[in-house]
Formats: structure tokens, C-alpha cells, sequence
């Protein structure tokens, strides 16, 4: 588990490291100057740490399973070589894939002006100043969206629908509360990651202005990277105690004044 935590941290370093430093940038000076290849650099490495996220997190959620529902095979199921190489083809999947699909939008032609009204180079600002045929690359997202995003999280719904059958068929409470606790984490991050994928991908943007969509955009690409260390923390008995050393420590403060 540990090992696939590292794996996501990475993830989610190379979004923030992407994404972060334009937004601050063109928050505080209210417009920035970006290169088209600059443009298209954000935009892969984006992809890039997107997909790998989803694919992490289906790979997680498989190792969740064995460890839950068949724990007396996951030893020799989960080796560390077969989680070698599940991590490494995630990665591989995730670079050639997207560079594929990134190739072919670099193809397209641009019509000034070539303004992008969004925090970073996302993908419809992009296909917005374009002057041409965008079809293909609209039934590409398609494509991969339902490979790489659909099929990963219908894998997760399943693998959990086993799990928590698994749970209820365990007769004490306790003994249900400690498998839960393996998987909560995870869980958690599942429902917040794809939750904003929702939020800015599938809900229907005419009932929302696009500013709206700008800062939804954030969820997914501040939001999340946030919140997945601060999530599988909570687990760690020594950081609890800390945080309630702190919050018990701010509330004398507070009272003694």
C-alpha cells in the first residue's frame, strides 16, 4: 500500500509542480505570456499526472481487494514484482498515451488572437482558439476518457461493491471497523478525485458562467494534490497526536487570553 502511496505522491508533485507555479503567476499579475510550446508541455504533463492518477487509484483499489476479500492469497497475488510492473505499465500508459493524443492538437492550426481565459492550458481553451477541424481530436478524448477515466472507475465500483459485502459478512463490529479503516483512505481520495472530475467534465456547462468552470478546474488540480497526503495521514497514529497537541495547545492559548 505504502508503495502505490508513493507512486500517487508522485502524481500529484508532477500536477502541482505543472500547474501551480502558472496559476499563482497569473493570479498575482492578473495575465501572464505562455508559448505555444510552453502551452503544450503544461497540457501533457497534465494529462500525464491525470491519467496515471486514475490508473493508480484502479490499481490501489485491486490491491484493496485481494487484501480484503481473498487476504489468504495476497501475499503470493500482491508480490512485489507484480506491483512493479503494474506501476510501471500505469506509467508507460499514462506517458504514450497522452503523447499520442497531444501530438495531434499540437497539429492543429491557431487563429490570433490566441488569448486563453483559464488558469492554465486546459484542454478547451485550447480547442477554442483553434481554426480547424477539432473532430478527431474531440473523438480522442472521447476515447481515451472512457478507457482511462470510465472503465477504471467501473473497475473501482465493482471491486468496492465486493468489498463492502465482504465487510457485512464479518460478524463483529469491531473486526468491520478495522478491514473499513484499511480502505477509507482510499476511498476518500476516490470519491474526491472523480467527484471533480464530474463537477467540471460531466455536469452541463450552459446552466454555469465560465468563471465558474475556471474555479472548478481548481478542485481538481489544487484541491486534490491538497488533500491526498493530509487524507492517508490521518492513519498515522504519530501525526494524530501531534494535531491534537496542536489544536489542544491553540485552545489554551485561546482560553488563557
Amino acid at each position: 500500500m505504502y508503495f502505490f502511496l508513493s507512486q500517487l505522491s508522485v502524481s500529484d508533485i508532477l500536477l502541482a509542480t505543472d500547474i501551480l507555479p502558472n496559476i499563482l503567476r497569473t493570479i498575482l499579475m492578473k495575465e501572464t505570456i505562455i508559448s505555444f510550446s510552453d502551452c503544450i508541455s503544461q497540457f501533457y504533463f497534465f494529462c500525464v499526472s491525470e491519467t496515471s492518477e486514475c490508473l493508480l487509484l484502479t490499481v490501489m483499489c485491486y490491491d484493496r481487494y485481494l487484501a480484503i476479500c481473498k487476504p489468504l492469497h495476497y501475499t503470493l497475488a500482491m508480490s512485489f514484482q507484480l506491483s512493479c510492473i503494474m506501476i510501471i505499465t500505469c506509467w508507460v500508459l499514462s506517458v504514450l498515451i497522452v503523447l499520442v493524443h497531444t501530438l495531434t492538437i499540437s497539429q492543429l492550426q491557431f487563429c490570433g488572437p490566441n488569448v486563453i481565459d483559464h488558469f492554465f492550458c486546459d484542454l478547451d481553451p485550447i480547442l477554442q482558439l483553434s481554426c480547424s477541424d477539432t473532430t478527431i481530436v474531440l473523438l480522442e478524448v472521447t476515447l481515451l476518457n472512457f478507457v482511462f477515466v470510465v472503465i477504471p472507475f467501473f473497475i473501482i465500483i465493482v471491486s468496492y461493491v465486493y468489498i463492502i459485502i465482504t465487510i457485512f459478512r464479518i460478524p463483529s463490529i469491531t473486526g468491520r471497523q478495522k478491514v473499513f479503516s484499511t480502505c477509507s483512505s482510499h476511498l476518500t481520495v476516490v470519491c474526491i478525485y472523480y467527484g471533480t472530475l464530474v463537477c467540471v467534465y460531466l455536469v452541463p456547462s450552459k446552466g454555469h458562467s465560465w468563471n465558474i468552470t475556471k474555479f472548478l478546474s481548481l478542485l481538481y488540480t489544487v484541491v486534490t494534490p491538497l488533500m491526498n497526503p493530509m487524507i492517508y495521514s490521518l492513519r498515522n497514529k504519530d501525526l494524530k497526536k501531534t494535531v491534537a497537541k496542536i489544536i489542544n495547545h491553540c485552545l489554551h492559548l485561546h482560553f488563557s487570553k
